[in-house]
This record gives structure tokens, C-alpha cells and sequence, in this order.
């Protein structure tokens, strides 16, 4: 007697459908083993519906998005300066894309919301009181924080300046002041674009 196997398996969106989290939330539980998930010859990612049923009963941990979210681009900006807070929530909320923006201004309070919110982006200043940029790069940059996470900074601080302090981890781009928008509008359509092709893929 042969099996549908089909009946034994999900995709990795249709377990988040399932679950009602993110695409990503659902990855990284795949990751961290709270799913039982394997990937074919393909390199599509499959997901056994028990492990599915067994979070669904009850044993499913907290996480900070909802199926609602699952098409929201969620983007952290990091800075001590309340006007430009407010310019950048402004300025974002205006292109007409799906992004929720969330803002700290200072790196303890980014580290305790990338912990709890998970953003896509970070946005994030150099020069701040308590816990500045360059500390807060290096506390997350060993830690599961910042995967699946795009990391920019926006600075007035030069290049030399920014050497004289340490530098910052290989591969984060620098975008100096004043606020370059366009630049970073660019960006999130960008994420979106590769969120949505990766939707289509799962």
C-alpha cells in the first residue's frame, strides 16, 4: 500500500500559514530545530506536519510577528536625534511601500528591540550616549541577532574618524549625513523584491 507523502509535508510559507507567523519566523525555527525540515535535490526546504501539529498544540514559542506581518518590511532606525526620528518616519512612511518603522535612540534600546521585533533593516547612527553604533554593531555581530538582517549606517562621522574608533565590521555600508533617502528607498524595495521572490521559491 503506498503513501502520499505529499499528506506528510508542507512548504516552509504554507507552515507559516499554518502557524500564522513570518516566512522567516518559520525559517528560523527550521534552523533552530523547533521544526523538523529537510531540503530536496532542489534545494527546496520541506517541513513534516507533525513537527507542524506538535507547535500548533501548544508548544509553540512566543515570536514577535503575526501572518499579518508576513508582508511588512520591518526597519529599525537607530538615532539619538528626536528631529531626525521623526524625518525618517515621515520621510519612510510617505514612498507607499509596506514597512512598519520602528525607532531607538540609542543601541541598548536597539539591542532589547532587535531581540524582540527582529527587523528586516537597521538604520542605525554612529555617535550616541550610552551604548553608541560602534558598540552595538560589535555586541550583535556574534550573535543570532543580526541573521537575515540588512545593516546600513548613516553618519556624520568620516571615514578617519570612524577608523580612529575601531572601524566597523567588513561588509556594513556607510552612508554619510546628511540622510540619504532615495538611497535608502531603493534599499527596501530591493528587500521587498527578494522577499517576494522568496515566497514564490518556498
Amino acid at each position: 500500500m503506498s503513501t502520499d507523502l505529499s499528506t506528510k509535508f508542507c512548504t516552509t510559507r504554507e507552515a507559516a500559514e499554518r502557524l500564522g507567523v513570518s516566512l522567516r519566523t518559520a525559517q528560523l525555527w527550521c534552523e533552530s530545530g523547533l521544526l523538523e525540515a529537510w531540503k530536496t535535490e532542489g534545494g527546496h526546504r520541506r517541513i513534516s506536519l507533525t513537527s507542524v501539529e506538535k507547535l500548533l498544540a501548544g508548544n509553540r514559542p512566543a515570536a514577535s510577528t503575526t501572518k499579518h506581518d508576513m508582508d511588512l518590511l520591518k526597519v529599525l532606525v537607530v538615532e539619538d536625534d528626536n528631529v531626525l526620528l521623526k524625518l525618517y518616519k515621515m520621510r519612510m512612511t510617505t514612498w507607499g511601500l509596506p514597512i512598519e518603522v520602528i525607532t531607538a535612540s540609542n543601541g541598548y534600546e536597539a539591542l532589547v528591540l532587535i531581540g524582540r521585533e527582529t527587523p528586516d533593516l537597521m538604520i542605525s547612527d554612529l555617535r550616541m550616549d550610552g551604548i553608541d553604533g560602534f558598540q552595538m554593531l560589535r555586541t550583535m555581530w556574534n550573535s543570532p541577532f543580526k541573521e537575515g538582517m540588512e545593516i546600513v549606517v548613516v553618519s556624520g562621522l568620516d571615514k578617519a574618524e570612524i577608523e580612529a574608533r575601531g572601524g566597523l565590521p567588513a561588509g556594513v555600508p556607510i552612508y554619510p549625513k546628511p540622510v540619504p533617502f532615495d538611497l535608502l528607498r531603493g534599499l527596501c524595495e530591493s528587500l521587498l523584491e527578494r522577499r517576494r521572490q522568496g515566497l514564490s521559491a518556498s
